[in-house]
């Protein structure tokens, strides 16, 4: 049996529990095709779009930019990466009052707070680098409502973003998961590999996977 046979058959650590997750329990593998199993905007969308290929796409965008010292441009591509981690855990549990959306919230930031120690992260992200990464993050939907909305705005969208130039395509759920986690991989390094848990026996990931 070859190691990527091996590595296929791997049991992964499904997100499960979102009132149980800690660093040492994430499996960044199954998190990854959670994510490219996920449609955003809620499947609202001409052609299925996923959050590991949204996830991927503002990463790399964050990753091009000027004005960041090396360290802290890796660091934030990486904290693009997992931004949507959370959905993972609490896909399908909707907030229906305002006790449920308080609760919703602790739980997505003990969730968010893990992911990111077990990539390697600080808790938090700094104000000015938070902001530069929401920028980002809304010029990717902008350009996600230009070829896969025909251009129409998502509802209660607020101030227009400019688009990013990149052209924003549909990508196969299995090689969404393969460049996230090849993203991943670059971004994070092995060390992160130790703290939460990831096959390195795969076979090459497709970190251009989501480009135009």
């Amino acid at each position: 049996m070859t190691a990527k046979t091996d590595a296929a058959e791997r049991a992964l650590n499904w997100p499960d529990d979102p009132e149980d997750v800690t660093a040492a329990g994430i499996d960044f593998e199954a998190l990854a095709h959670v994510l490219a199993n996920t449609c955003r905007r809620g499947g609202c969308l001409r052609q299925y779009h996923s959050v590991a290929a949204h996830a991927v796409i503002v990463s790399e965008e964050i990753e091009a930019l000027d004005g960041l010292g090396d360290e802290d441009r890796r660091q934030l591509a990486l904290h693009a990466l997992i931004a949507n981690a959370p959905s993972a855990w609490l896909r399908g549990r909707v907030a229906d009052s305002q006790r449920a959306a308080e609760r919703a919230g602790r739980l997505a930031t003990g969730i968010e707070t893990a992911v990111r120690e077990a990539a390697g992260l600080d808790a938090v992200i700094e104000e000015e680098p938070a902001e530069l990464l929401k920028f980002v993050t809304r010029m990717a939907a902008a350009a996600e409502s230009r070829d896969l909305l025909d251009g129409d705005a998502p509802v209660g969208a607020g101030v227009a973003f400019p688009p990013l130039k990149r052209r924003i395509r549909s990508l196969p759920p299995d090689r969404a998961a393969a460049a996230w986690l090849a993203r991943f991989r670059a971004l994070a390094g092995p060390e992160a590999g130790r703290r939460g848990r990831i096959s390195r026996t795969d076979g090459p990931g497709e970190a251009d996977a989501a480009q135009a």
